[in-house]
């Protein structure tokens, strides 16, 4: 052990989920640990997912069985530790008989080379060997197996196409990305974790047995340096501008960039569960109930080249996601009905692909320590593993710890969801017997963000002008400190689209309005 003087044991450069996971993780064992996220917690790829906790059903035509496995026993196991911010979900997927693709995956191809005629369609006994499998990799106990729909009686039959007659029900989760993120890293906190929002790494150091990092705080400009024994890049889409330009390491290992838009619509379906669409190219795309009165329909896939190009929902990605769905829903959706758009960048692990979609999801977690002290980079991933990963990442972390405590994070719930996975509307009731002044709605959300923290961010109030002032959308003043002072928000959009996602209930003015607020407070604190 060095005698200089170590701040950190672990320092991890990047606040996306697999960051603040591996910190949360990291910090419950005992080491002293940091952070640093350049921009707000879950910024990029972490909060621009398709919201979801499943185990990858399309993967398995890439024959990626180990992946979905994990995925799969996953679901449940974090469904346990956070079913506020997690819960069940119905995917329904409508099949037409003489409906053919243009596939390109490994599945596709044999089946054209055995049964040429099929020219590339799932057939009906394929899907369902996919879900049977889908059933049974992950030992499932709490979701519901898969069924089969007659869509000319069934609710869900109503707003789809009258061609589709059938379909295949199978279950996955729900995840409020942005929230889990947060949630990670402020259970981090809780254990010891120093966690620094927008903070950049700007150069670093490395001797024999210590990192030395140069830090900026990127609200003032002001410079610090920190010295840790060990550093990991969780820097996603940007780990290879860490590796080239940060550590300066000579590294084969790099990832691949694809882009993944999304729009959110006008309600398009009035039941709880979502759909799982097929496409002519051989892709598929979801439409999932949204925020209550909107429906998410995505993703795309292209290549992104530029992690410093903030990626953006393309027009030709909007009219690809619009034509893809109106081939299934009975009512075409227009330009008017989207209201949202958003995109992320996908850093998947560069396993030579030859397409974006072909690409694998797995992760990839390589040491190096051959030049001095060590560093971990981590390379690809997906949310639904993220704990995994961390377990991973300190599997790998272990030799250069003495006496590291075994996995601990199974199970454990994350802040304010101490409750059971079937406790939501209890958990609701009781809430609105507690604070009468709320509606349903209101409660509702605070359960879902907050879980048990509501009744911590309601307090004693006994009106709604005990919570302060009001910046509309059910959000006032009350909520807005809990989530500065104990969720490292900084800014509005940090609030009203990462936090949660009223924004698309407020005007620009009242964004503004909210900004204000908390750059004043922020001043004077």
């Amino acid at each position: 052990m060095s005698e200089v003087q170590l701040d950190y044991d672990l320092f991890i450069i990047g606040g996306g989920i697999n960051g603040c996971g591996i910190a949360r993780d990291a910090s419950g064992r005992g080491l002293n640990v940091g952070l640093a996220e350049m921009n707000d917690l879950a910024s990029a790829t972490s909060s621009a997912s398709t919201k979801m906790f499943h185990g990858g059903l399309r993967y398995l035509e890439y024959f990626e069985v180990n992946l979905v496995r994990k995925a799969l026993v996953e679901r449940e196991t974090l469904l346990r530790a956070m079913p506020h911010i997690s819960w069940p979900m119905r995917f329904v997927l409508p099949y037409q008989k003489d409906m053919r693709f243009e596939g390109s995956t490994p599945t596709s191809k044999v089946l054209n080379i055995v049964m040429p005629w099929m020219k590339g369609r799932r057939p009906a006994w394929l899907i369902r060997l996919g879900l049977f499998l889908y059933d049974n990799l992950g030992g499932r106990q709490i979701l519901p197996s898969t069924s089969t729909l007659d869509l000319t009686t069934a609710p869900e039959g109503e707003d789809i196409e009258d061609r589709f007659e059938k379909a295949f029900e199978y279950s996955d989760c729900w995840v409020e990305d942005s929230r889990l993120v947060v949630l990670n890293a402020r259970d981090a906190e809780n254990r010891g974790a120093s966690i620094m929002v927008r903070t950049k790494v700007v150069s670093s150091i490395r001797h024999d047995d210590h990192w030395v990092v140069q830090l900026r705080d990127q609200d003032t400009g002001e410079e610090t340096t920190i010295r840790t024994k060990m550093l990991v890049n969780a820097a996603g889409p940007w780990v290879g501008d860490i590796i080239q330009q940060k550590v300066r390491l000579n590294s084969v290992e790099d990832v691949r960039l694809v882009r993944g838009s999304h729009i959110v619509t006008k309600r398009r379906f009035t039941h709880d569960k979502s759909y799982f669409f097929q496409g002519t190219d051989g892709r598929i795309i979801f439409a999932i109930p949204y925020e209550t009165d909107f429906t998410l329909i995505g993703t795309t896939e292209a290549e992104h080249e530029n992690p410093d190009e903030a990626p953006v929902c393309s027009d030709e990605e909007r009219a690809y996601l619009v034509a893809f769905a109106n081939q299934y829903f009975k009512q075409d959706i227009t330009t008017d009905d989207v209201v949202w758009t958003y995109s992320g960048v996908r850093p998947l692990y560069d396993d030579g692909a030859k397409s974006a979609t072909a690409a694998t999801r797995d992760y990839i977690l390589k040491v190096d320590s051959e030049g001095g002290a060590p560093i971990l980079n981590i390379f690809g991933g997906k949310i639904t593993t993220y704990r995994r990963l961390a377990e991973g990442a300190l599997d790998k972390i272990r030799p250069y710890f003495e006496n590291l405590p075994d996995d601990w994070t199974a199970g454990v719930a994350l802040p304010g969801g101490d409750f059971p996975v079937d406790g939501v509307e209890a958990l609701i009731d009781t809430l609105k017997a507690e604070f009468a002044f709320l509606d349903d709605r209101w409660a509702r959300r605070m359960v879902r963000a907050y879980g048990t923290d509501a009744r911590l961010i309601l307090a004693r109030a006994t009106s709604v002008q005990d919570l302060g002032k009001d910046f509309s959308a059910t959000l006032h003043e009350a909520e807005v400190v809990w989530l500065m002072e104990k969720e490292f928000a900084r800014r509005a959009d940090d609030i009203v689209w990462r936090r949660n996602k009223l924004g698309l209930r407020m005007s620009t003015e009242q964004i503004e309005a909210l900004d204000a607020w908390m750059l004043a407070r922020g001043a004077s604190s």
